[in-house]
């Protein structure tokens, strides 16, 4: 709260009411769509923005942030609530039950400072899940911008396909034009006036034209009455067997809601150069999520959306979201009986306008060329996605398992390289650089720690050297790239060690990490080995090596040593 004490300042106050009330232009029907979209009645949406923007900026880390409805935290909330509800009035309570779950386990990680879960959902999971969760969403507001009805199936992408059959034998003309006035007006907003709040104005004129023709009496669906008033403070009555049905949805919301939250509070703290602190932005979404579930509201998270408007809007504190939220309660007090007409083919232009720029590949071409295990992840996890909706979760699920695969698969088999010195007298792999090297003395390097995953390559290649060179009677290990060791690399390293001694060939370490050097010293295989073969530098090593081989060997002339300078120097 450390913003509050800046509000002294009258350009803070003036900036922050601007910028307050330019989101709440924005989040007023945006909240009202999404609601919509997690199959809520759409006033719901205007209690989720209510307090929840006001109590994350209090408690939050971020500044900037504008939290409330977002698409994929709603699209994620019907697909948790459908198979669960029995009626509209159970819907509502598992809706509260839902954002008070996702609070709670929030506010658990942030005050265990457990943020780091979230690092588990890789960035091409996410870009895989979001992309799949762009195109769920869309398509699933077809059947409002089409104006008609179709059975929901087990799979989304056979809904899809009924809604579009439904569209083809009987289109309901005036709302497919309702929508296209309102994608119209969006899209002619966005490319020539992007100042102007093209979703408000949207809202506006679909709302007068459906009132002054009759939209509704014509057969198109309207919002309808809406309740005034705020929300009352409610707890919402549930069976056991309901927190444990929605705890794995539960937990995904609060991840990927998170994620969303906290890449956009990163890239707005790096613009303003803020302190951000990931454990109390959890803190901060997780009180929200709780006061929306005890206000009548459903999860929410922070939106890319209204928080690059709200920073845009030159909002400096969190003041902003005060603003926002008051805007809110005004609306829902005196202005809601203006929203009798608003056509609901609108929120579903606004939901899919919304999404639309959620819908990148550049990232998944990007991840291939950086490492093409990683576009593989993505993709499966956007397939997958697709596949399973409306259980989002099990894509999710399968993305992040597939990817800690991969990355352990990458680690068991790390870079092992034999060395000798290149012209510039750095050690290079003697494979990639064509080079020669002695025959007696062999340097190599591991690129990967020593665990149990990867000991067993490790000896392998070890081994490996060996048999390929029968005259061998030194054996350098660069230790540089292996960054920790555990009990199975540890044993596998004293048994190859014994091993080597017994075929009259000594192993000498270079460049070891302190935390590798730290536990072979507990151990006791340091002692062991003896200190006389544990070096800083690979140039010491061949010293000794050297040294060990005495003047019948020529040093001058060997391969390893540098062309540039004397090893001994």
């Amino acid at each position: 709260m450390q913003w509050i004490g800046e509000l002294k300042d009258k350009k803070t106050i003036r900036a922050d009411l601007i910028a307050g009330i330019t989101v709440a232009l924005v989040l007023v029907p945006q909240s009202m769509a999404y609601a919509q979209l997690a199959g809520l009645p759409v006033y719901y949406g205007l209690y989720a923005s209510f307090l929840p923007p006001m109590i994350a900026a209090l408690f939050g880390s971020s500044r900037q942030l504008a939290t409330g409805p977002v698409a994929v935290v709603s699209l994620m909330t019907a697909a948790a609530l459908e198979p669960l509800a029995t009626s509209p009035d159970t819907y509502l309570a598992y809706a509260m039950l839902l954002a008070l779950m996702v609070g709670i386990f929030q506010m658990f990680l942030g005050l265990f400072k457990l943020g780091v879960l979230v690092d588990f959902l890789s960035h091409p999971v996410v870009v895989g899940f979001t992309n799949a969760g762009a195109l769920i969403i869309a398509t699933s507001q077809l059947g409002k911008v089409f104006g008609v009805f179709a059975e929901r199936a087990e799979h989304h992408y056979e809904t899809v396909w009924n809604t579009l059959l439904a569209a083809a034998e009987g289109t309901h003309a005036p709302t497919l034009l309702m929508a296209l006035i309102a994608f119209g007006i969006m899209w002619g907003v966005k490319r020539f006036y992007p100042a102007m709040p093209g979703v408000l104005i949207a809202v506006v004129v679909t709302t007068v034209l459906a009132w002054t023709t009759g939209f509704a009496d014509a057969g198109g669906k309207v919002v309808g009455t809406i309740p005034d008033g705020l929300p009352s403070f409610s707890i919402p009555t549930f069976e056991v067997t309901t927190i444990w049905s929605l705890i794995p949805a539960a937990i995904t919301i609060s991840l990927i809601g998170f994620m969303e939250a906290i890449s956009i509070a990163k890239a707005m703290a790096a613009r303003t150069r803020q302190r951000l602190n990931a454990n109390q932005e959890l803190i901060g979404q997780g009180l929200s999520n709780v006061f929306s579930g005890m206000f009548s509201g459903y999860p929410v998270s922070g939106s890319f959306s209204r928080s690059a408007v709200n920073i845009n809007a030159g909002a400096i504190t969190g003041f902003s979201s005060i603003v926002t939220g008051v805007v809110v309660m005004i609306t829902l007090i005196f202005l809601t009986p203006l929203l009798y007409h608003l056509p609901q083919a609108t929120l579903a232009a606004v939901i899919i306008m919304a999404v639309i720029n959620l819908i990148k590949i550049d990232p998944i071409i990007h991840a291939w060329k950086a490492q093409p295990h990683d576009a593989v992840v993505s993709v499966v996890t956007f397939v997958l996605t697709l596949a399973f909706a409306p259980h989002l979760d099990k894509g999710i699920i399968i993305g992040v398992l597939l990817s800690l695969g991969l990355f352990l698969w990458r680690t068991m088999r790390p870079r092992f390289a034999q060395l000798s010195r290149y012209k510039d007298g750095t050690m290079r792999d003697i494979r990639v650089r064509k080079l020669q090297t002695s025959p007696q003395i062999s340097v190599v390097r591991f690129d990967g720690s020593l665990y149990f995953a990867s000991a067993g390559y490790f000896e392998t290649k070890m081994l490996g050297v060996v048999a390929a060179n029968p005259d061998l009677k030194y054996i350098i290990l660069d230790g540089e790239g292996i960054n920790q060791i555990d009990a199975t690399g540890e044993e596998v390293l004293h048994h190859l060690w014994e091993r080597l001694q017994a075929q009259g060939i000594t192993l000498v370490v270079a460049r070891m990490k302190k935390q590798f050097m730290d536990t072979i010293r507990r151990t006791g295989l340091k002692d062991k080995m003896g200190d006389e073969i544990f070096y800083s530098r690979i140039g010491l090593a061949l010293n000794y090596v050297w040294d060990q081989l005495g003047d019948s060997y020529d040093r001058d002339n060997c391969p390893l040593r540098s062309p540039l300078a004397s090893n001994r120097a």
